[in-house]
This record gives C-alpha cells, sequence and structure tokens, in this order.
C-alpha cells in the first residue's frame, strides 16, 4: 500500500511536500485513516499559505531588440535608472499584502533615482481587499516620495473589479496594456505610443 518510489520521487522533488507525505503515511499508520487525511489537508493548506505569504518577485528589464522582458539577476537585459519594473509571480491576498508593500518600499529605497514604479501582473489572478490596502499603501507612500505607481498586464477580471475602487482613481501613474507599452512610455517617452487601460 505504501509507494516508496512516490515518497522518494516528492522528497527529491521538495522537501516541504515530501515531509507533508511521510507525515500523513506515519499518522494514517500510527492512528488511523480520518487523521492520517487531515493531516494531510492541514499540512498542505500550511505549505500553500506559507509560499504565497513570500511570492517570487523579481525585477525585470528589457531583452534588447524585443519585447519581452526577464529578470535582470538571470539575463542581460536594458534597465532604466529611473524606471523599475517589479514582476510579482502570485495572485495577491492577505497573506503577502505586507510582503508586497515591503518589497515594493525596499526597492524604491535602494534607488533614490526610481522616478517610476511598475508592478507587472501577468501572474495576478486575483487581488483580495487587504492588498488592496497595501497597494493604496505604497501609492501614497511612493507619491510622498516622489515617485510614481504603475500597473501592467492586469487580467480582464481583476481589472474590472480595481475600475471601481478608489485605488484606481487615485493612482498616480497610469494601467498599462503590456510591460512593453510601459517601458516605451517610462523609459523613452519620445517615440512612445502607447495603450493604456
Amino acid at each position: 500500500m505504501i509507494d516508496l518510489t512516490a515518497v522518494k520521487r516528492t522528497w527529491q522533488y521538495s522537501r516541504s511536500d515530501g515531509v507533508a507525505m511521510v507525515a500523513t503515511l506515519l499518522l494514517t499508520l500510527l492512528h488511523s485513516v480520518e487523521v492520517g487525511i487531515i493531516s494531510g489537508v492541514v499540512l498542505s493548506l500550511g505549505l500553500h499559505l506559507y509560499r504565497t505569504s513570500q511570492p517570487h518577485s523579481a525585477v525585470v528589464g528589457r531583452v534588447p531588440g524585443t519585447e519581452h522582458f526577464r529578470n535582470v539577476k538571470r539575463h542581460q537585459v536594458e534597465t532604466d535608472e529611473h524606471v523599475a519594473m517589479l514582476r510579482i509571480d502570485e495572485s495577491l491576498y492577505f497573506a503577502n499584502a505586507r510582503y508586497l508593500e515591503d518589497t515594493v518600499m525596499a526597492l524604491a529605497a535602494r534607488s533614490p533615482s526610481i522616478k517610476h514604479i511598475v508592478l507587472t501582473c501577468q501572474a495576478v489572478n486575483v487581488i483580495d481587499a487587504s492588498a488592496l490596502e497595501s497597494l493604496e499603501a505604497i501609492n501614497g507612500r511612493l507619491k510622498d516620495a516622489g515617485a510614481m505607481l504603475h500597473l501592467a498586464e492586469v487580467k480582464g477580471p481583476v481589472m474590472d473589479r480595481l475600475k471601481h475602487t478608489a485605488f484606481y482613481h487615485e493612482l498616480t501613474g497610469q494601467v498599462f496594456f503590456t510591460t512593453y507599452d510601459a517601458w516605451q512610455a517610462l523609459a523613452h517617452p519620445a517615440s512612445a505610443e502607447v495603450v493604456s487601460v
């Protein structure tokens, strides 16, 4: 009944998933199936909250000669001293709202020459009320520091909800259709033909 190969494969791929799997198996064997299943579900939910509470994010730059943007730490890309583009690779909700705020403000503090921060939102499927409050706080703090907050690549359902908020109407910057549009408008304003949402 115990697939040791699957346990080994899971452990090698992800230690945290391996721990959850082993704990579920042990509790099932030592106590009962119900306790094992409940513990597995609780551990999985806990792991999900932990992972999404500190989402991967990356400052991105333009791959020369293209409309593609990649992590500045992994690729040779073009950047601009006045523009920072931050890609958030997770939906924004209560568990990571403060982390987002800290990340953006740390980015602004590291480079006082930054006048524009663009959050590229291609991986953001949801923005809950807590994250919206953090976005409002970020917008206000950047405004006080003389910088502007912009959004790019916001998905339709997320945009539909944002349009009915005070944050959308008080946003100091723009909502751009693509990251490239944001780059053209902010890093090369003379040549920009920008589509904003």
